[in-house]
């Protein structure tokens, strides 16, 4: 029998301390090309972050959804699209979970993963 998931506010969404995976949809443009908006991603709470990763982090006070890189003793989310700023990090403590795969709604076949 299939699974209902329920969609929910995220002001009522389950918190991002939690282990289990959980999905998000990909809005707006700031990772094209590799994530376009619709796509879904999973996000891996307790993943493995190092330089390289897509991760979810809170910067700002609002969720932001980028890519992780080294930076001398620091860190940048660095967004694909380079009309987007990248934003700094003085540690990963900012770091909520690591996308591990996403999927286009509705092809299965188009699904990648981002971990070994």
């Amino acid at each position: 029998m299939p699974k209902t998931i329920p969609v929910v506010a995220a002001s009522a969404a389950p918190s991002c301390d939690d282990a289990d995976a959980f999905a998000l949809m990909v809005l707006g443009d700031s990772m094209v090309p590799e994530f376009v908006e619709g796509e879904i991603v999973v996000v891996e709470p307790s993943g493995e972050v190092r330089d390289g990763s897509y991760v979810l982090a809170q910067a700002d006070g609002e969720w932001i959804f980028r890519r992780l890189r080294r930076a001398g003793e620091g860190w940048l989310l660095v967004p694909l699209n380079p009309a987007y700023p990248e934003i700094a990090l003085g540690d990963l403590s900012a770091v909520r979970g690591v996308v591990i795969q996403k999927s286009k709604p509705g092809r299965r076949k188009a699904a990648r993963r981002y971990v070994d």
